[in-house]
């Protein structure tokens, strides 16, 4: 790989490690599983790097290949062992001096990653890439729909989430 494909691997790498482990996380059944998503999404980067040609945002291109080996991922799980992915080891909850304020927030994090787990793949993904933040622009390209898709699908998914927590 020339040495420009090598730095921006680095960069790439640098810049959302953290955001690919939390997908993966969101996908994997166990700590083992994420490691091992991550590895392929880390993988698959590097394989295709060289073909990236620059239509799209690199950010935008990394996402789409790490939700591509997530759900075929998810796929192989579901045909193995016909179960939902279960979303495990979200780190989302803030460090707090209360363990009982901290232990409430945990649960509320995880009832939600529950109803989450509930979505079809494209909201669940949707949903996913909302709470990494990403502007419905880039959410758009990596589903492959309008951002105004983006901005009614998101708030009929919210209504959804907090008709699921409020039951």
């Amino acid at each position: 790989m020339p040495d420009h494909l090598d730095e921006l691997f680095e960069e790439v790498l640098r810049e959302n490690k953290q955001r690919i482990y939390r997908i993966c996380g969101a996908y994997a059944r166990d700590q083992e599983d994420r490691q091992d998503l991550f590895q392929e999404v880390l993988l698959n980067v590097w394989k295709s790097l060289g073909s990236f040609q620059g239509k799209a945002n690199v950010n935008t291109w990394l996402y789409r290949v790490t939700l591509n080996v997530c759900l075929q991922y998810a796929l192989k799980l579901n045909r193995q062992q016909k179960q939902e992915v279960r979303l495990q080891h979200v780190r989302l909850v803030a460090d707090s001096a209360d363990a009982g304020e901290e232990t409430e927030k945990k649960e509320k994090v995880a009832m939600l990653y529950r109803c989450i787990a509930r979505l079809n793949e494209t909201d669940r993904t949707l949903i996913l890439l909302f709470l990494e933040e990403l502007p419905h622009r880039e959410i758009a390209e990596v589903i492959g729909i309008t951002e105004n898709n983006v901005s009614v699908r998101l708030n009929r998914i919210k209504k959804r989430l907090y008709h699921c927590l409020t039951r």
